[in-house]
């Protein structure tokens, strides 16, 4: 054999290896989304001729099947009498007014932009007006956003974002970034009384990964970047980030930082201020960008760490560095059924005192959630012999009573070695805590069941009920007696308030921490009857987070602020950190041109727009998109 052949054949010195440049992936398709619903077009949940329900298309574990167990178990649970052929009215489209317009600013833009760049379309206009908070869904069904974008702008890189920002502040625009549109904190409503032009910078198109590291294992990252994206691309090399949300199809990489976002496999890659290693922004003040990313460093204040929650203020969030990690060698899925919330609790917190790593997704369901999950199974699951024969086993030889019984799914990601040693510790655990194993099809179909479960809103509107989710975090020892504080709380307030039936309130433990967990809640009532539904709702939730930060938990875990939960600052901060926080973003941007007014406290001055909108009002008359 030559010398050569020998060279030729040797490993690749580690610190020699390039950069990858990845393909650029399609920037998002709107034909493909729905407008007036969550997710996409061809997904959603309906009530056939036999008054069954199905979820059309074919992206889920559900869809395309039809759930008879649905409707009865919601009309059983709610205490009314759902008729499946029965539908509340929809006033979709809402009226959208015509867009104000800062005549010199457009001129600009022209000379800046493409043409196919600028959008003034009402249906556009309107999406980009508003999240998926409940308020919001309902706006868009029934009396509209009262203020919706006057402009939505596509910038195809950050140098046009950067010109565009500083246009903006040029001619006094008000400038609001936009993502995915999955929020749910009332983050995207523009202030009603705002008079200057607003426009929405769709980051759609900046959605590359520039470049992955294999020495270092980072990749830089546009903030356009939707998660499913950033998984295929990255995974098409061997990586992943590993931050995987219940809105991963959808929402974006610059969304995941400016509300601090977490994952359901927080446990094994971090939070996203734990995968984010640095952030590039740009305000009035041009672009706020560093000479290099190291592994850490101390040099004074850090501007990154402002970035994170920001929620649409101060700055345009236009790229981030992450953390990349090697695919995994192995994934698997588990399931535990466990006799009742209070074992599979204790379960988890011994789970995090353990030698063994904690498996990437550990999500543990009330006994109300569970009984959801089964009525969500489809007509040829439950239905066989061997089904029948499992059910009894279950209860009858093991004792589990199905109105205490609750299970937790988990998600292992590892070597095939550290996976097998977790799941065999996991087993063990689970068995000093009266759990039986339920196995992974029941695992991974529970964990699957997520991104199907987010469509469920747009459907219980159409039968007259209000639902919505909201999360907190909270100290262990906290975790039982809070979670039946809130619940009692809000069986409390629908009492008060006289309305129909019962309300749907329940919870999962979602992720774990040494000092605590993620607890999110679902809460849910029938409004048929019930004069300006929405508004009820919003009292409803109102009380259970008073009773949340009462009891100790947190205003919020990674849903954010926005403007929905504003008001409960002055709860969590003194007056002098709100005085800070304030001053900071007055500072940060002066002219008030990002003009959300996200997580500022109804109780605190709000900084004004200077009011010298260079252009002409073009008429308030209302449209029809």
């Amino acid at each position: 054999m030559s010398a050569n052949k020998v060279e030729d054949s040797a490993p690749q010195p580690v610190f020699a290896k390039q950069r990858i440049a990845p393909r650029r992936p399609k920037p998002r398709n709107d034909d493909e989304l729905a407008f007036d619903g969550w997710g996409f077009r061809d997904s959603a949940f309906s009530v056939t001729a036999d008054g069954h329900v199905q979820m059309r298309g074919a992206r889920y574990v559900i869809s395309g099947k039809k759930l008879p167990r649905l409707l009865p178990w919601m009309s059983r649970v709610l205490g009314v009498e759902l008729d499946p052929h029965e539908s509340a009215p929809s006033n979709y489209p809402p009226p959208v007014t015509d867009p104000v317009e800062n005549a010199v600013f457009i001129e600009r833009l022209r000379n800046i932009l493409e043409p196919e760049q600028l959008d003034t379309r009402p249906e556009i206009r309107l999406r980009h007006g508003h999240g998926r908070a409940l308020e919001d869904v309902w706006a868009v069904h029934h009396r509209g956003p009262a203020r919706v974008p006057d402009l939505v702008v596509y910038p195809h890189s950050e140098d046009e974002a950067a010109l565009l920002v500083r246009t903006a502040c040029e001619h006094d625009v008000v400038l609001i970034p936009y993502g995915g549109g999955t929020n749910v904190s009332d983050a995207l409503r523009c202030p009603e009384d705002e008079k200057r032009m607003i426009v929405s910078v769709d980051l759609k198109e900046l959605n590359r990964i520039r470049w992955i590291d294999p020495v270092e294992q980072t990749a830089y990252v546009e903030a356009g970047a939707v998660g499913q994206s950033i998984q295929d691309v990255l995974a098409e090399h061997g990586y992943t980030l590993g931050h995987e949300p219940d809105s991963v199809e959808l929402s974006t990489l610059g969304g995941w930082i400016a509300t601090n976002a977490s994952g359901m496999k927080k446990n094994r890659y971090g939070n996203i201020e734990e995968i984010v290693l640095d952030v590039t922004a740009v305000n009035c003040d041009g672009e706020l960008v560093r000479s290099c990313v190291g592994p850490r460093e101390s040099v004074a204040l850090d501007l990154r760490g402002l970035l994170f929650g920001s929620e649409g203020n101060w700055a345009l969030i236009t790229s981030a560095t992450v953390k990349v990690y090697p695919l995994p060698e192995v994934q698997r899925y588990d399931s535990v059924l466990f006799h009742s919330f209070e074992d599979g609790v204790e379960f988890a917190y011994e789970l995090t005192r353990s030698e063994v790593p904690t498996p990437a997704s550990v999500r543990l369901v009330d006994n109300l959630q569970f009984q959801f999950s089964q009525a969500l199974k489809t007509e040829d699951e439950g239905s066989g012999l061997i089904a029948r024969l499992q059910k009894w086993l279950v209860m009858r030889v093991y004792g589990f009573d199905p109105a205490r019984m609750v299970a937790c799914t988990l998600v292992f990601e590892g070597s095939r070695a550290t996976v097998g040693r977790q799941r065999k510790e996991i087993r063990r655990l689970a068995r000093r805590h009266r759990g039986m194993v339920a196995g992974p099809s029941n695992g991974k179909r529970g964990y699957a069941l997520t991104f199907a479960i987010a469509y469920i809103q747009d459907f219980a509107l159409t039968r007259y009920i209000v639902a919505e989710s909201f999360e907190t975090s909270v100290p262990w020892r906290d975790v039982l007696p809070f979670c039946e504080r809130v619940k009692a709380k809000v069986h409390s307030e629908h009492a008060q308030r006289g309305l129909p039936g019962r309300p749907f309130v329940t919870c999962r433990v979602t992720q774990l921490y040494p000092a605590g967990v993620c607890i999110y809640f679902y809460l849910a009532y029938y409004s048929k009857g019930v004069e300006q539904p929405a508004a009820v709702f919003a009292e409803l939730e109102h009380a259970a987070r008073d009773e949340i930060l009462a009891a100790g938990g947190s205003l919020s875990h990674h849903h954010g602020v926005g403007k929905l939960r504003a008001g409960f600052l002055d709860r969590i901060h003194s007056e002098a950190s709100l005085t800070v926080l304030q001053r900071v973003e007055g500072a940060l941007d002066p002219g008030n041109v990002f003009a959300l007014a996200n997580h500022q406290s109804d109780g605190l001055p709000q900084e004004p727009g200077t009011g010298t909108n260079t252009g002409t009002t073009t008429g308030t008359s209302a449209g029809r998109v």
